[in-house]
């Protein structure tokens, strides 16, 4: 049987929808059209952790960490700012999901699990309209594939997957595994770089992960992340 969005999320999809289009027909500096874009998304990144609080903060979290990726992988300032959009919203496709498959017993079992495996289908086709964001709706597409092509939606390897996708993907799971918890920070960290270091070269990009790793060991994803995730 074919299941819609929850009605109660409707409303909340078409207030982000509305946001997010505030900014399509804007006639301005390059610099300052890029500076309003960030800021409604941003709010728009709030929006959507009021409707997934249990992920609360990880849009802004895995911008910050994709953005550190981003510059020392050798991306445009161009790209940089398609990939920090589409870290923000990497997850709004969430929202097109009914929502009682996220509090049944067995979240992740037959149609739940195939639901979740959609939202990054769903969540670029609900960005693809408002032109200042196809770019970023291209990454959102393709962050779930994997660098052996086991992935989804579309099962694409290797570098037929985008770039910023790559990027975003191993910052979508680095955030995503460190959950707070009694560790020290530092710990947490090591541990959610071992599990990537595991999947490089199967889930992620080896040379992406071989820079995140040059990354940690130099600076580390310390408080700063989540501070740079608040802005």
């Amino acid at each position: 049987m074919h299941r819609t969005i929850a009605p109660t999320l409707r409303p909340a999809v078409l207030a982000i929808q509305g946001l997010l289009r505030k900014t399509d027909h804007l006639q301005l500096p390059i610099r300052s059209r890029r500076e309003i874009e960030s800021r409604l998304v941003r709010q728009a990144s709030k929006d959507i952790d009021r409707m997934l609080p249990w992920q609360a903060g990880h849009g802004r979290r895995t911008a910050a960490i994709s953005m550190k990726l981003g510059e020392a992988a050798g991306l445009t300032v161009v790209e940089l700012h398609h990939l920090k959009l589409a870290a923000l919203l990497h997850d709004i496709g969430l929202l097109l999901i009914p929502q009682e498959l996220f509090t049944e017993p067995s979240p992740f079992a037959s149609e739940a699990y195939l639901a979740v495996q959609n939202h990054s289908r769903l969540g670029a086709q609900l960005l693809e309209p408002f032109a200042f964001l196809r770019e970023a709706a291209v990454l959102i597409a393709h962050h779930h594939e994997r660098w052996d092509g086991s992935g989804y939606p579309y099962g694409i390897r290797g570098t037929y997957i985008p770039l910023g996708a790559r990027i975003l993907a191993i910052a979508d799971a680095f955030d995503a595994i460190r959950v707070p918890g009694k560790q020290c920070r530092e710990s947490r960290d090591l541990i959610a770089a071992r599990i990537l270091l595991v999947a490089s070269g199967t889930q992620f990009d080896p040379g992406l992960t071989e820079i995140f790793f040059r990354l940690l060991n130099k600076h580390g994803m310390d408080g700063r992340v989540e501070a740079e995730g608040r802005t």
